[in-house]
């Protein structure tokens, strides 16, 4: 058994040697499996266990029981042991989640701080082949694609491995009978009440004794297959993802000539745009993808919500994904700004400076987009930086009247939900610079300025 597992720890290069490795001990013929297999092989790859223990508090005595075996086993087998209980009923009513998702992320979290404290690398799951065939049967009955056919990965994100993914819930009894370990058993799992428990205790023994026998480990080679071209096609979907996608601040624009790929491309980029913004996809299903090529073909500013705030704006045909930010009333927040000193604008970590000499003392420099010059003795007023305004005007450089900044924006083609956060700097009444875009004709430099105020914007250090 320890050299099937080696095998396949190797055929997956989970573990590098001197990784320090969190293995999650529920207890039970798993995890447990799962601990003894690795203390077995840990000098030869090189590695350091650490047992970790959740106790959900959703079984009362029974959780505790199950803690205190795990606390046992580690101990017995001289690796260090930690443990910490949640209420996970409680947390999944706060949240609003089933227990199954509160759990999950209780335990993820409760890893992640392990990691942090005791400086490991690696977290060591026992999910098995039964884990895997249940898994995908559930996503098909869903409607899954090939990406969902994959099942349960044996390495994600080079963190959380999977050692005896590939052994089925038989071995792993049998490795407990053939070495004297008395596992909890969790009676949860012997109750008809979760989809996943039907899926287990009555579809697949159905499917073993009316259609085929061998069907747990048929399931985990479709699983083997798809994979491979799973890969293919994320290869080429990363490829025009990086080609057509830009990726700003909690943001990616994803341009109108990615709706020209094949679908199977196409939805794979917007989901790979959508983890990019969100960090995970749960609850996005394939109606969510479609929305958004859907939308696509729209006018310019129409836009959708999709689960988790995620905000999907079509802007002259390039889709803008993002999180839905707090609404924030741009129209109080105003700063002065004063000369000689730096203006630190903690808001938008931005520090403004301003200077005044005359012409001819600056430094030659043809501008940036957040370094301009105006003619000083034009102005009138305080100097301030605020936000947009309704019908705020302005007289754009080259141009001999004013024009809306609206209809500047629309020229542009900045997003509606990204106009509110550009800065202006008013000189009094006027709008001299719609920062990081044009600054005005009234305030232009000439062969007949006498003074020059210089205006850096910078980001705060």
């Amino acid at each position: 058994m320890s050299e099937k597992v080696m095998d396949f720890i190797k055929e997956n290069s989970m573990f590098d040697n001197g990784d320090k490795v969190i293995v999650a001990i529920s207890g039970g013929p798993d995890s447990t499996c799962l601990l003894y297999i690795l203390n077995e092989l840990k000098e030869q790859i090189g590695i350091t266990l650490i047992g970790a223990h959740l106790n959900h508090c959703l079984r009362e005595v029974d959780a505790d029981k199950d803690e205190e075996y795990a606390k046992k086993t580690c101990e017995s087998l001289h690796i260090d042991f930690y443990s910490k209980k949640v209420d996970v009923h409680r947390i999944a009513k706060e949240k609003n989640l089933s227990c199954e998702m509160a759990g999950r992320e209780e335990r993820y979290g409760f890893f992640k701080e392990l990691m942090i404290s005791l400086n490991a690398n690696k977290v060591a799951l026992a999910h098995n082949a039964n884990d895997q065939a249940e898994t995908i049967l559930m996503r098909i009955m869903r409607g899954t694609g090939i990406e969902g056919m994959v099942g349960i990965k044996p390495v994600r994100d080079k963190i959380y491995v999977r050692p005896i993914l590939h052994l089925s819930r038989k071995e792993i009894e049998n490795y407990c009978l053939i070495n004297n370990i008395s596992p909890r058993i969790d009676k949860s799992n012997l109750e008809n009440v979760y989809a996943r428990n039907k899926v287990r205790l009555e579809l697949i023994p159905y499917m073993e004794q009316n259609f085929n026998m061998d069907i747990i480990r048929t399931l985990n080679r479709l699983s083997d297959t798809v994979k491979k071209d799973d890969e293919y096609l994320k290869d080429i979907s990363q490829k025009e993802f990086e080609k057509h996608c830009e990726l700003g601040h909690q943001r990616v624009i994803i341009n109108k000539n990615a709706f020209g790929l094949h679908e199977s491309i196409l939805t794979r980029v917007v989901r790979r745009a959508l983890l990019e913004v969100n960090h995970n996809l749960y609850n996005f299903e394939k109606i969510h993808i479609a929305s958004i090529i859907e939308l696509q073909s729209h006018e310019t500013g129409k836009s959708i919500m999709l689960p988790q705030n995620i905000i999907v704006e079509n802007c002259y045909g390039n889709m803008h994904i993002y999180i839905q930010q707090k609404e924030v009333n741009y129209d109080i927040n105003q700063y002065p700004l004063k000369f000689g000193e730096k203006n630190i604008i903690y808001a938008l970590n931005k520090v403004i400076e301003m200077d005044v000499k005359p012409n001819g003392e600056f430094d030659e420099f043809k501008g940036t987009d957040y370094i301009k010059n105006f003619d000083y003795d034009k102005i009138i007023g305080p100097i301030i930086l605020r936000y947009r305004k309704d019908g705020d005007r302005f007289m754009p450089l080259g141009m001999t009247g004013n024009k809306k900044i609206k209809d500047l924006f629309i020229d542009l083609k900045i997003p509606k939900s990204k106009r509110n956060e550009i800065p202006l700097i008013c000189f009094g009444n006027d709008i001299s610079w719609v920062v990081g875009y044009r600054v005005s004709e009234k305030f232009k430099v000439s062969k007949d300025t006498k003074n020059i105020l210089r205006i850096r914007i910078g980001s705060e250090e």
